[in-house]
């Protein structure tokens, strides 16, 4: 199995710590903005397709590349393939983007994307991502979304 995998021995890092929750964030009548920490929070649990690990855990998906406009409605997503010629980013952007979807609010426009210079078919790529009608196609196809909705189970 080993030697079907595009990065058989990544490098895994340290998992940020939990945001301590505060009696003003269970406060349903509050209304706070959606925030950068917030989505990071969403997409970090995400699991690689490849590895028993989160995309945070492979350092596919850092805080720092998260950009948040509660004000003008958008979630911009810069992800980091762990090699060059991961085979996986397309459905790494696909299991970050249908995340977002699912978990922020309709207005919000999301877009996802890969680091700059990070990826040998970056360009491609992004342009799959960035393709409304194809991803919904994509998630037509049945096995790509039961693919995409392992990444996204939770695991305990």
């Amino acid at each position: 199995m080993a030697g079907d995998l595009d990065n058989a021995n990544p490098v895994v890092y340290q998992r940020a710590k939990d945001r301590d929750i505060l009696p003003e964030n269970e406060d349903e009548n509050v209304v706070d903005e959606i925030d950068t920490r917030e989505v990071f929070d969403l997409i970090r649990i995400i699991n690689d397709p490849e590895h028993p690990l989160s995309l945070e855990e492979l350092k596919v998906v850092e805080e720092s590349r998260v950009q948040v406009s509660d004000r003008d409605n958008s979630v911009k997503i810069e992800f980091t393939p762990t090699i060059p010629h991961c085979s996986m980013a397309t459905l790494i952007g696909l299991s970050i983007r249908v995340k977002l979807i699912r978990s922020l609010p309709a207005r919000f426009k999301v877009d996802v994307s890969i680091t700059p210079g990070t990826h040998a078919s970056e360009e491609a790529v992004n342009k799959q991502l960035a393709d409304k009608e194809r991803v919904a196609a994509a998630l037509e196809n049945s096995h790509l979304l039961e693919v995409v909705n392992q990444c996204l189970a939770t695991r305990r």
